[in-house]
């Protein structure tokens, strides 16, 4: 059932021990640096209940209104609503947020794709993941999730270093595990709860590790501390000046266990290295589509500003103007077209969900993220030397300054001096900020870093295509094709398997 923004505000005013530059936090619902994200996530569960939006942002199933965004992914339908609902989102946040729970809760969807894995340690794993799943669509918690350990010196292994470098089981209770350690993971000071999963490590031939530890961490567990890295928000001033920092900078929390209490039924998987290591490697099956169309609304953010800053100054006729524009332009379709096939030649997970095309989708976060850097420097191009150089709000509005700044700033009748202070600002926070590097630095930890990419892309593209082909074409024997997999990518079998895959609403989990 959906929660208001009230409901949800309150939930996170449980005491939890939260620092900011070296302070304690009392209300993280209005403490400066976090209070705008809060406000945001407040507000999607409040459109949740506005007339307007509740039919983008929630879906009735099975008696119940459930969010978009955390409702199982069973038809192509499916999939198409939560791409409306995460563009409605970002559409009125005016910008992009990362963590606001729908891109995370689709791990945990991969979680129950590897149950015949999980049962090999506990049939009761196994049953505590479809809990989960059902408890995310009845509290529609802000479930956000926990990668990233501190990790110590990667050379050695775990034990032979301080422990806690990588999040461990310490000990066994009736009532559940003992943790310890550390993980960084950003919005944890402000969500529910987290999906906190393993760094793989370097486990060499053990079967079995304390390290090899999932689980639902409920963020107002005792033992908990979060030590946040300093926001963005205020602290350059005018927010004008910086209109995305202040609005929309999500706080990024180094999460600490001090013996932190596990219940059983939190537990997701434990010790089994083989389970860690599956999980590791499926985990991005359904996220990844939630943050590529993320990139994709902001390749939209860079061309609405590079083309504006074009026009107000005439420049956009020119060859050279429009072919910087035109790289943006097919850098962003490519990233539309991998979403969209993604869904179009979708597959059926082991649990019977409906996942994208694993291999369109995986090509196409390495097509966003490998160019983003690069589109990036492009708008700045486009935006020119202005966006370092504008002088502040303050500047405009000094009764000694300003008028030098309406003379010099006004092109026109439709382009006057405030409007374009207001898009070179907006155009700065996006490409040229601290946060603009902040952002672009932050897919590295986020979505993983790029030879995490390109090692999905190998594991799930159709290689026997061009095996087949070749096979063919050569006129070799049979026998090369030994351990080829089943056709997959864009071959006839691959269509006809998607289609067949889009049919029928098949049973949701637990359902017979």
């Amino acid at each position: 059932m959906i929660r208001t923004g009230e409901e949800y505000r309150e939930s996170i005013r449980d005491g939890r021990e939260i620092y900011m530059d070296g302070e304690r936090v009392d209300d993280v619902t209005v403490h400066p640096m976090f209070k705008p994200l809060v406000d945001i996530r407040a507000r999607i569960y409040d459109l949740q209940h506005d007339p307007d939006a509740r039919n983008i942002l929630t879906i009735e199933q099975d008696g119940e209104t459930n969010a978009v965004g955390n409702a199982l992914p069973l038809t192509r339908d499916d999939w198409w609503m939560k791409r409306r609902a995460t563009d409605f989102v970002l559409e009125d946040a005016g910008g992009i947020v990362t963590r606001v729970g729908d891109e995370t809760v689709g791990e945990m969807w991969s979680l129950y794709d590897g149950q015949d894995v999980l049962n090999q340690v506990d049939p009761q794993f196994a049953r505590n993941i479809e809990n989960h799943i059902y408890k995310v669509l009845r509290q529609d918690p802000f479930h956000v999730s926990a990668n990233t350990d501190p990790k110590g010196d990667r050379s050695k292994a775990p034990k032979d270093q301080d422990p806690d470098m990588l999040l461990h089981v310490s000990g066994e209770t009736d009532a559940g595990i003992i943790v310890r350690g550390a993980k960084f993971e950003t919005a944890a000071a402000y969500a529910n709860q987290a999906f906190t999963k393993p760094t793989i490590a370097n486990w060499a031939n053990e079967e079995l590790s304390d390290y090899a530890v999932g689980f639902i961490c409920d963020l107002g567990s005792p033992g908990l501390k979060f030590i946040c890295r300093s926001g963005f928000s205020g602290a350059r001033g005018d927010a004008r000046d910086y209109p995305l920092a202040n609005r929309l900078d999500e706080v990024d929390t180094l999460l600490i266990f001090d013996n932190v209490l596990v219940p059983w039924e939190n537990v997701l998987f434990y010790r089994h290295t083989k389970a860690a290591t599956f999980i590791r490697a499926t985990l991005h099956r359904y996220s990844a589509f939630a943050f590529v169309q993320r990139t994709l609304k902001q390749a939209d953010m860079m061309i609405g500003a590079a083309l504006f800053n074009a026009r107000q100054t005439g420049l956009e006729k020119q060859p050279a103007v429009q072919e910087k524009l035109a790289q943006i332009a097919v850098w962003r379709e490519g990233i539309n077209a991998h979403l969209t096939a993604a869904v179009a030649l979708a597959e059926r997970s082991p649990a019977n969900l409906l996942m994208p095309n694993q291999s369109l989708l995986y090509t196409g976060r390495v097509h966003a993220i490998s160019n983003l850097p690069s589109m990036m420097h492009l708008a700045r191009e486009l935006c020119g030397g202005q966006i370092c150089v504008t002088p502040s709000t303050a500047t405009f509005e000094a009764p000694e300054t300003g008028p030098w700044m309406e003379k010099y700033y006004t092109i026109n009748e439709n382009w006057v001096a405030e409007d374009r202070r207001k898009l070179l600002a907006f155009a700065r926070d996006l490409l040229n900020s601290d946060y603009a590097g902040h952002r672009l630095t932050f897919q590295l930890f986020a979505q993983s870093p790029p030879f995490a990419h390109l090692a999905a892309v190998y594991r799930n593209f159709g290689w026997d295509g061009p095996l087949n082909f070749v096979k063919d074409a050569a006129g070799l024997s049979d026998k090369v094709l030994t351990g080829v997999r089943p056709m997959r990518g864009d071959s006839a079998v691959a269509q006809k398997f998607a289609h067949e895959a889009g049919t029928g609403t098949p049973a949701r989990p637990g359902q017979e």
